[in-house]
Parts: C-alpha cells; sequence; structure tokens
C-alpha cells in the first residue's frame, strides 16, 4: 500500500471535488428541507380541517419508505411522469423530501412538548396565532429541539453517499473511481472518506452546541 500514490495531487483534487458536491447536495437539502419541515410540523400542529391530516398521512408514508427509494424515484421514475431532473437536482429532491418529512415530524413533537395553554394565553393578549407561532411556540420548541435536529441533519450529511448508486459525483461515487482503477488504494480511500466525513459532522456538532447556548443566553429563562 503506497499512500504517496494513493494521495497524490490528482487523488486528492478528484476526492476534493466530490466533496463540494457533497456539501452543495447538503446545504441545498438543509435549506430546503428546515423550511418545508418546519411548515408542515407547523401545520400538523395547529390540526388544519381535511389539510393537516393529508399532510400527516403523507409524511407518515415518506418517513416509512428508504431514502434509497425516494433517490431511484425522483431519478428515474419522474422522467416517465414528465419531470426530467439530472442527477444533482434528483438528489436535492429526493433528500428535501426525506429529510423534510422527519423535520416535521421532530418539530410538532417539540410544540406538542410545550406547556399546554401558551397558544390560548397569547390569542388572549391579542395576537394572532402566527404571531404567537413565531415570537413563542417556535423559539421555545427549536431549542427543546435543537440536539434531534442536529442528529437528523448529520445523518443527512452521510446519507448523501446513497447518491453514488445514481452515478451523482459526490466524494464517495469519486473515491469508487480512485480504488476502482488500483485496488491497493481501498483503505486509503476509505481513511480518506472517514476523515473528510467526520470533519464535516463534527463541525456542525460543535455549531450546534454554539448556538445551543447563544439561545440559552438570550432565552428569556436566562434573563
Amino acid at each position: 500500500m503506497n499512500l504517496s500514490e494513493a494521495f497524490s495531487w490528482d487523488n486528492i483534487g478528484f476526492l476534493l471535488d466530490g466533496l463540494r458536491v457533497t456539501v452543495e447536495v447538503a446545504l441545498l437539502t438543509i435549506i430546503i428541507s428546515i423550511i418545508v419541515g418546519f411548515t408542515l410540523g407547523i401545520i400538523r400542529y395547529f390540526e388544519i380541517p381535511v389539510v393537516s391530516k393529508v399532510v400527516g398521512w403523507i409524511v407518515d408514508i415518506i418517513r416509512n419508505l428508504p431514502l434509497l427509494l425516494i433517490i431511484f424515484f425522483t431519478y428515474f421514475a419522474l422522467p416517465q411522469l414528465g419531470v426530467s431532473l439530472n442527477v444533482f437536482w434528483s438528489t436535492v429532491v429526493a433528500m428535501s423530501i426525506f429529510e423534510a418529512s422527519m423535520i416535521s415530524e421532530i418539530l410538532r413533537g417539540g410544540l406538542k412538548a410545550l406547556p399546554n395553554g401558551q397558544m390560548e394565553a397569547g390569542l388572549a393578549t391579542g395576537l394572532k396565532k402566527s404571531n404567537v407561532m413565531y415570537h413563542i411556540l417556535l423559539p421555545q420548541a427549536t431549542k427543546e429541539i435543537l440536539p434531534s435536529l442536529v442528529s437528523q441533519l448529520i445523518a443527512l450529511i452521510k446519507d448523501t453517499s446513497l447518491a453514488t448508486i445514481i452515478t451523482l459525483p459526490e466524494l464517495t461515487h469519486n473515491a469508487k473511481i480512485i480504488y476502482g482503477q488500483d485496488t491497493s488504494y481501498v483503505i486509503p480511500m476509505f481513511i480518506a472518506l472517514a476523515g473528510f466525513y467526520f470533519i464535516i459532522c463534527f463541525a456542525l456538532s460543535v455549531f450546534s452546541k454554539y448556538l445551543s447556548k447563544r439561545m440559552e443566553v438570550t432565552s428569556p429563562d436566562a434573563i
């Protein structure tokens, strides 16, 4: 096993290209899934007639499907329905759908765990439901669900490797190409993959702890 050859500048550059794609997919998915997931979670919490129930059915179905199946559907099945997406956007759409359903359930659980009566108390002061949600309930729920939310987002980053099955040129895909050309590079590439994924996930974990402390400092309970 020649490490100097395995980690040549060409191979490192190829891995970094894959890392860039992984980060791009992860960032877009995080942004989209948080926005959509929070929206769906709030809709379910408000228990809007018919709408909340339909959203709940859809969320439950998606949550119980394998992410790989959803990736296959967006890449292979959607073109049959007249919607053609390239491999990058197929991955982003599939992962956003899956992660949004998971995040919506996390948020709904966080909102349900808040003490009863806060919505009624807010409405009694003259606030609208949307204002009570935005200014009172959502900040508290976000603080409580942050550990679960971060765990889900870390899983999201690792799940980007599933897109190698539809040949998205992300980190794992590029590593497979490198050790496919020389099987002696298998262990070095696995080490490189572990290192890259650890750095990204650990950085997100550290940032979440910093954000959690900031939220504690600025929360009314800390004043």
